[in-house]
């Protein structure tokens, strides 16, 4: 049976993710409420805006329960702001903003600069199949510390931001700075689909 993944649905690409779950097999379903975090062996945290993420899971009840199933061991994947909302300490944050403790990173918000500033590149991901992956950031994160257990899966190449770290996993939850989302590769749902599904 494929694995029934959610994607937190206030705010973001949730329905390109859905979309691309979608491509790769899995049964992708929207959550807002807890009833719904319940149901699903996986949760994607998609792009957005991270201090109204943090708001919103306040307003519906749902941080405290999704913090609960992240330490119980569920998979997670955030891309983005999804990255922020699962990291243990954010720089240049609302002093109010609430994060999931997903994953022992330091990560510093719109570290590529303004909107006018995002890019794309192509980036080797570790355990990630194939030729390099385009990756897209759109006023993306980036990692500025990773904890004793967090393995980095893929850093910037070149350029300004060389050798940043933008790709990350511990356990069974990953984040990345960029969206594949939005490229048509899906490589990385189908990476952490098998995540969810072993």
């Amino acid at each position: 049976m494929s694995p029934r993944i959610g994607v937190l649905a206030l705010q973001g690409d949730v329905r390109e993710h859905l979309h691309a779950l979608a491509e790769v097999g899995a049964d992708g379903v929207t959550v807002r409420r807890r009833a719904e975090l319940d149901e699903v062996d996986g949760l994607i945290i998609p792009g957005g805006e991270s201090t109204t993420m943090s708001r919103l899971l306040g307003v519906l009840d749902l941080h405290e329960p999704l913090r609960e199933r992240l330490s119980a061991g569920m998979p997670a994947y955030g891309s983005c702001a999804g990255m922020i909302m699962l990291a243990t300490s954010v720089l240049d944050t609302r002093p109010d903003m609430r994060t999931l403790d997903g994953l022992d990173i330091t990560v510093r918000r719109n570290a590529f600069g303004r909107q006018v500033e995002s890019f794309e590149t192509d980036l080797e991901v570790e355990g990630v199949p194939g030729p390099p992956m385009r990756a897209v950031f759109i006023r993306a994160p980036w990692v500025e510390q990773v904890g004793p257990g967090v393995e980095v899966l893929a850093t910037v190449p070149d350029g300004p931001a060389e050798g940043r770290v933008v790709a990350v996993r511990q356990g069974q939850v990953i984040a990345t700075s960029f969206h594949p989302e939005v490229t048509g590769d899906r490589r990385m749902h189908q990476y952490f689909t098998d995540l969810v599904a072993g």
